[in-house]
C-alpha cells in the first residue's frame, strides 16, 4: 500500500480489517496535506470525507461562550475519524484544525458510500463508532466523577498513549503545552500548574518547556485515586 505511514499500518482499527477492506479503503483515497493552522473542517460543515491521518496531528475542539477553546482531543497519526458525521449525514460537530504540517488520506462522501456496501466494512465503521464513544464516554465519566488532580493525571496517562489512539505503550514524553492540556481539561492555565507542580514533587512528572515528562507511570497514575 502506498502513502501509509507505520502509524497508521499499525492503528488498532486499520490492522484489524480485512485485506480486502484494507486495499478497497487507501484504493478510494486521496491524499492532502494540512499547514499548521489550517482547518479541515469547522464546526456545522457538511460531512464531504472520512479521514485518516497518516502523519502529523490534528485538534478537534469547539469555542465556549466566552470565546476560548475547549479541546475534546489530538488526533494523532494512524487514526481514522469523520464517519459519525458521514452516516449520520448531519453537520460536522467540532472544528477540526492541524496542529503542525500534517498528512491525511481521505475518502470523500461517495467514496464512502460505494466502501459502505460491503457488510464488512460496515462492521467495521460499527466498530470504530465503537471505539470513539467508548473514548468520549470515558472523559464524561472524568468530568463528572473524578477529582481535578485525578483528570489531570489520567488524561495525562491518555494522552501519552496517543489520545483516541489507545495505545498500550505509554510514552514518556507528552508533547504539549501546559495552556493546551488545562483547555482538554476545561480547567485554569493556574489550577492546572498547581497540581502539575505537586505530580512533580512527588516524582511523577518534570516539566519541560512545551511538554510534560512522565518519569514514574505507577506514582501518576496512583493520583486517579485521590
Amino acid at each position: 500500500m502506498t502513502d501509509m505511514s507505520e502509524a497508521m499500518r499499525t492503528n488498532q482499527w486499520f490492522s484489524a480489517l480485512p485485506v480486502a477492506e484494507q486495499e478497497a479503503l487507501i484504493r478510494r483515497s486521496e491524499s492532502i496535506t494540512l499547514h499548521p493552522g489550517e482547518y479541515l473542517f469547522h464546526r456545522g460543515d457538511a460531512p464531504t470525507g472520512f479521514y485518516g491521518i497518516v502523519s502529523g496531528r490534528l485538534k478537534a475542539f469547539t469555542l465556549r461562550e466566552d470565546g476560548k477553546e475547549a479541546i475534546l482531543s489530538v488526533i494523532e497519526a494512524g487514526n481514522w475519524f469523520g464517519q459519525t458525521s458521514l452516516t449520520s449525514r448531519q453537520p460536522r460537530p467540532r472544528d477540526v484544525v492541524a496542529l503542525e504540517r500534517s498528512s491525511l488520506l481521505v475518502v470523500r462522501a461517495a467514496a464512502f458510500e460505494e466502501l459502505m456496501r460491503s457488510t464488512a466494512f460496515v462492521r467495521a465503521i460499527a466498530e470504530l463508532q465503537s471505539i470513539h464513544m467508548n473514548w468520549l464516554y470515558r472523559m464524561v465519566e472524568d468530568a463528572t466523577l473524578h477529582s481535578t488532580r485525578a483528570r489531570i493525571a489520567r488524561r495525562l496517562l491518555l494522552v501519552a498513549s496517543g489520545d483516541v489512539t489507545l495505545s498500550p505503550q505509554c510514552r514518556q514524553d507528552v508533547s504539549l503545552s501546559q495552556d493546551t492540556l488545562a483547555m482538554m481539561l476545561g480547567i485554569t492555565r493556574q489550577t492546572l500548574s498547581l497540581e502539575l507542580k505537586v505530580m512533580a514533587e512527588k516524582g511523577a512528572i518534570m516539566l519541560r518547556y512545551g511538554r510534560i515528562e512522565i518519569c514514574s507511570k505507577d506514582i501518576l497514575a496512583s493520583f486517579q485515586d485521590d
